[in-house]
């Protein structure tokens, strides 16, 4: 987790946000590598630094090849956990973020995209 931090982190700055977005940023890639490591037994994290009208932006895609997520709404309703968790992993990474996609197929993993764009 902490490796996904401290990359999330110097993707940030590189890409030019301010303190509080790096904080949005990192925040929702932690909970999103932590659902990824419980619920699917590990997985990878791409960071890529879009550019759209002249704006620069971070799109992170978390995947795992555990047993997807049964149901999605279910998921993202604040306060569900499967564990000891508080419940805020989706939800909380899909409000701090400005774009929000999930993939999950019950059996086949689950994927995530997010982005955040900069108004520097």
């Amino acid at each position: 987790m902490l490796t996904v931090r401290h990359a999330v982190r110097a993707a940030t700055v590189e890409a030019g946000f301010g303190l509080v977005d790096q904080t949005r940023i990192v925040t929702a890639a932690s909970e999103l590598a932590r659902n990824a490591y419980v619920h699917g037994g590990g997985g990878s994290l791409e960071i890529e630094m879009p550019t759209r009208s002249g704006r620069r932006g971070l799109r992170l895609t978390v995947r795992d090849d555990g047993p997807g997520i049964p149901d999605l709404d279910q998921a993202l309703t604040d306060g569900f956990t499967t564990g000891t968790g508080l419940g805020h992993g989706l939800g909380g990474a899909r409000r701090l973020m400005h774009e929000f996609q999930v993939h999950s197929r019950p059996g086949e993993g689950t994927t995530v995209v997010v982005a955040r764009w900069n108004d520097r």
